[in-house]
């Protein structure tokens, strides 16, 4: 029964998460394309608040949760597909890092990068978040 308890709390986390990598990026477009001084740093202090508030504290939850259920489940990590998912999952850890390092780079007011480029940007978690669910749910290897 906790096991279940964890994975719930664990997808809510992810949801959660997710939702943060998806809105952040979008962010990033419309303040790309802003050009006065009180719309940027309304977008600085969106995305900064996005950032800490949101998207930090739930990917450590996920992370949290995560590990816990294969530390309850040790049979998991001799599955290939969950191998495959913690291989996603460290590359969304550094799609998250590098979303930080951007939000920093517009807070510096040095972002050198078009709207198009976080139109595509934001992009890359939808193929992840695919992968991973069909990964998880479908469990191929």
């Amino acid at each position: 029964m906790l096991y279940l308890w964890i994975k719930a709390l664990h997808i809510v986390a992810v949801v959660c998460w997710f939702a943060g990598l998806f809105y952040l990026p979008r962010l990033f477009v419309y303040h790309a394309a802003s050009e006065d001084r009180p719309s940027q740093e309304r977008f600085c202090l969106m995305e900064r608040k996005l950032y800490r508030g949101i998207m930090l504290p739930s990917m450590i939850v996920t992370l949290v949760f995560g590990i816990w259920m294969i530390l309850l489940n040790g049979d998991l990590m001799r599955q290939g597909w969950l191998h495959a998912k913690l291989v996603l999952v460290v590359l969304l850890i550094g799609y998250h890092h590098a979303c930080g390092a951007m939000l920093k780079r517009f807070a510096r007011g040095e972002n050198r990068r078009s709207h198009v480029f976080y139109r595509w940007f934001n992009e890359v978690p939808v193929l992840i978040l695919v992968a991973i669910a069909i990964l998880a749910v479908v469990k191929p290897f």
